[in-house]
């Protein structure tokens, strides 16, 4: 009888780049030759200082073999970063003397003696440095002095065999302009990791990552948006809900205001979200702000995503309504973010969403609105996939989330551009209607996953003190159309006890 033994699982390397050690699960399988890919400008450079970096933070020597790029090029790329590359070995395999006539030679094929001496080099360093970490960049400058594919992927092989009795581990770098000769290499190297970005007609560039191959080891699928600025990458992980459940109190929590809380069924229930809907200026925003105020009261903290005015319209705006922000927001307790939806994607959405719920504890957040977001980026055709999986980890979280949503039109028909309703548990309809040459605001709870909510029409009124919710409108019908007819004597909110008259006067 035989007993096989398993062997024991290498300790993961880190990557040194946020996100992708998330990504893989603990980071890269150590000793082993990884490709990086992507068109010029996608980051890969930047993807392999960070790498270096990090292993000369953990005490790794490391190699950066430039075929492409001269040392002072590197130099000011480091510099632009805030890093002092000069502290790992960079080898430059463009020597100014191979640029002079007298060094040219025309008598032999460029493939069998400047290919073959680059790779003589290259092996000569790693073995008199003994690096624990080495960069190539990139692979397009061996592919062109190989000219022949078959000579080309048997150089990448020998480097291989090679690093692989060193103890190293290796990124590769290669552009994509080899075309199916770049794609060979994926069943060579370890793991494969492909860089994109991709221009929209307006906006910023949008930059994302995806893990075409890596051996060994479960890793997260799909792609993930990652941003490149100063200071390096930073890759932002496709959020997956159901990763992340916790247990919460699911006992309904008061809005502040009492008309609200019976529409609601008792109030606001934790781990639900909210969709607030109707046209422009009925007071969506101000109905948000009035929930927040009366957590922020009970020290809960807040986080209020802004797209569609900016924060000093928003704090003035409230302050003419007796909702004071600026407290709140002094003590910590309110978090306002202006949000560009034509810079930001929904990756780093969804990651400052998870950096304010999990490492700020917040439990009320408010995104206002879903128009701005949504349409801004006609590009993201998932994007109500990603909606779908921000509003499950929300909810696994128990945080209570209020969603604003505008609809084109006034009186009578309303339409939506987007349909989000089937993602939300709560629906709060807002409308306009007309009732003595007045107009008027009505309010009513369509929809609630979580309470036995009212099914009735209440009308709505700001004021100075904030928002006001009276009676059911029994005597009336047609009110979400916006041309209702009457028929009772209900008494509106302003009307001082005054019976609504029923002859029409």
């Amino acid at each position: 009888m035989s007993t096989t033994i398993a062997a024991p699982t290498p300790a993961r390397l880190s990557s040194g780049i946020e996100g992708i050690d998330d990504i893989l699960g603990g980071g890269f399988t150590p000793n082993r030759m990884y490709l990086v890919e992507g068109a010029p400008g996608t980051g890969k450079t930047t993807f392999a200082l960070q790498f270096l970096l990090k292993g000369l933070d953990e005490g790794q020597t490391g190699l950066y073999i430039g075929l492409s790029e001269t040392r002072a090029e590197l130099l000011a790329i480091g510099a632009s970063h805030g890093w002092d590359l000069s502290r790992f070995t960079i080898l430059e395999q463009l020597p100014e003397e191979g640029l002079e006539p007298q060094y040219e030679q025309t008598v032999l094929h460029p493939a069998e003696v400047e290919l073959g001496e680059s790779v003589r080099n290259v092996i000569q360093h790693v073995d008199e440095l003994k690096p624990a970490r080495i960069v190539l960049d990139s692979l397009s400058e061996l592919r062109l002095l190989a000219e022949n594919p078959l000579r080309y992927r048997r150089q990448i092989l020998a480097l291989k065999r090679h690093f692989s009795t060193r103890e190293c581990t290796v990124l590769l770098l290669d552009d994509t302009t080899g075309g199916s000769a770049g794609i060979q290499l994926h069943s060579i190297v370890h793991g494969v990791i492909s860089l994109d970005n991709v221009a929209h007609d307006y906006g910023g560039t949008r930059r994302r990552l995806r893990i075409a191959k890596m051996r060994g080891i479960k890793f997260r699928e799909g792609y993930h948006d990652f941003t490149l600025n100063t200071g390096g990458l930073r890759v932002y992980p496709r959020l997956v809900a159901a990763e992340h459940h916790s247990e919460f109190d699911t006992n309904p929590i008061s809005t502040g205001t009492p008309g609200l809380d019976a529409l609601l069924g008792g109030g606001l229930v934790p781990g639900t979200n909210s969709l607030i809907i109707g046209p422009s200026g009925v007071g969506k925003t101000t109905t948000v702000v009035s929930c927040l105020l009366a957590a922020l009261q009970r020290g809960v903290r807040c986080a209020y995503y802004v797209f569609d005015e900016t924060l000093s319209t928003l704090v003035t705006r409230c302050a003419t309504l007796g909702i004071d922000l600026t407290p709140h927001v002094d003590s910590g307790l309110l978090t306002l973010r202006q949000i560009d939806p034509a810079e930001i994607s929904p990756g780093e959405l969804a990651s400052d969403l998870r950096d304010a719920v999990e490492n700020e504890r917040v439990r009320y957040v408010a995104i206002d609105s879903l128009n701005a977001y949504l349409q801004a980026m006609p590009g993201e055709r998932y994007l109500l996939l990603h909606m779908h999986e921000l509003l499950g980890y929300l909810n696994q979280q128990g945080v209570i989330t209020m969603l604003v949503l505008g609809q084109h039109g006034i009186i009578g028909e309303v339409q939506t551009e987007i349909d989000i309703s089937y993602l939300s548990d709560v629906v709060l309809l807002f409308r306009y209607f007309e009732h003595h040459g007045e107009v008027l605001t009505a309010v009513t709870a369509v929809k609630s996953r979580a309470n036995d909510h009212e099914r009735t029409i209440r009308q709505f009124r700001l004021r100075a003190e904030g928002i006001e919710i009276g009676e059911a409108l029994r005597d009336f019908e047609g009110v979400l159309s916006g041309l209702p007819s009457y028929r009772g004597s209900t008494a509106l909110l302003g009307s001082t006890n005054r019976l609504i008259d029923t002859s029409g006067r």
